[in-house]
């Protein structure tokens, strides 16, 4: 895992100890590395890759908090401390909805827990510390540019993401840390946005609040302990106001029912949609996983109706194993 510490922040961008009214250098020691090794034949593996390196963030003792795709499937997980040491973890679970993944180390990190804050109370314009592997130099100090609705093409939703500026370029599972010191959001995406005439990268962070309600399900059964949201496995986006399918799951619901790439959806169960925001939560309205879910497609000048039969996406993954 050399490669998460052989690089440096911009110095222009790195955060000072003197501009944060917490221990800076003490804190960001909370911010460990992690490489995650995934089975070949895993359902995830072609899309998300066979080795995942990104960081966490300790938020209890031994339990680091990250972004799921990092650990999604795992057989294997090292965590990466800054004093060099390396620790084996085990990737204890991951929510679908949010989007987190919780990994427990399995020998001792010595390491002081991040204080969760409340991501409801941050503010545009916060300042705030990108906290990644390897302390101040590969962290940065940045602003909450946005806070609003992030729908990914993954059949992801989240009502308020934060969106913060500048990126930092090893985003997966940096700690968003507030003026205050606490734990407010973990990174899980860079994007491009067109702002003052020219485009800059952001960094799109899951808010600490989603994480509050399902930790200790998550701790205790791996996942959050209520039936799982209808998962029909089609990569959508929008193109030209149309949600426009640009890639279907192999054995998922979708795959079945014979969906294509380049298919459009004009409505779900009769209505009518604009955006995958409403895609969304139009299908996952419709009842848990397993229900049938009526879908009116364009296909090369035909428009028909479809019926497909969601499922669990859990049920296509690997379990955590713990060795």
């Amino acid at each position: 895992m050399a490669s998460l510490t052989e690089w440096k922040v911009p110095s222009a961008v790195q955060p000072r100890a003197e501009d944060f009214g917490f221990d800076l250098e003490r804190t960001l020691l909370s911010v460990v590395g992690l490489h995650s090794i995934i089975p070949s034949d895993a359902f995830t593996a072609d899309t998300l890759g066979t080795e995942r390196a990104g960081n966490g963030v300790v938020i209890d003792d031994g339990l680091i908090l990250t972004i799921g795709y990092l650990i999604t499937e795992a057989e294997t997980v090292w965590l990466h401390l800054a004093d060099g040491r390396v620790v084996q973890g085990h990737a204890l679970g991951f929510d679908q909805e949010s989007g987190f993944g919780l990994v427990q180390a399995l020998g001792s990190l010595d390491l002081d827990p991040l204080p969760l804050g409340s991501s409801a109370a941050a503010g545009l314009n916060d300042r705030i510390v990108v906290g990644g592997i390897g302390g101040r130099t590969r962290s940065l100090a940045g602003r909450i540019v946005a806070k609003q609705e992030f729908a990914g093409y993954w059949e992801y939703l989240l009502d308020e993401a934060i969106f913060t500026y500048p990126a930092h370029p090893n985003w997966g599972g940096t700690g968003l840390i507030s003026a205050a010191g606490e734990l407010i959001g973990i990174g899980s995406l860079q994007l491009e946005r067109e702002h003052g005439g020219k485009s800059e990268n952001l960094n799109m962070n899951v808010p600490i609040d989603l994480l509050k309600p399902i930790l200790d399900d998550l701790r205790t059964f791996g996942r959050v302990n209520k039936p799982a949201r209808p998962w029909l496995g089609m990569y959508v986006t929008e193109i030209d106001d149309k949600i426009v399918a640009v890639g279907i799951a192999p054995k998922g619901p979708a795959s079945r029912a014979e969906l294509r790439t380049g298919d459009v959806i004009l409505a779900v169960k009769g209505e009518k949609i604009s955006d995958s925001g409403q895609f969304y939560r139009k299908l996952w309205a419709l009842g848990d996983a397993g229900v049938d879910v009526p879908l009116t497609l364009y296909r090369e000048g035909d428009t028909f109706d479809v019926v497909v039969t969601s499922t669990d996406r859990a049920k296509m993954l690997r379990k955590p194993r713990l060795h």
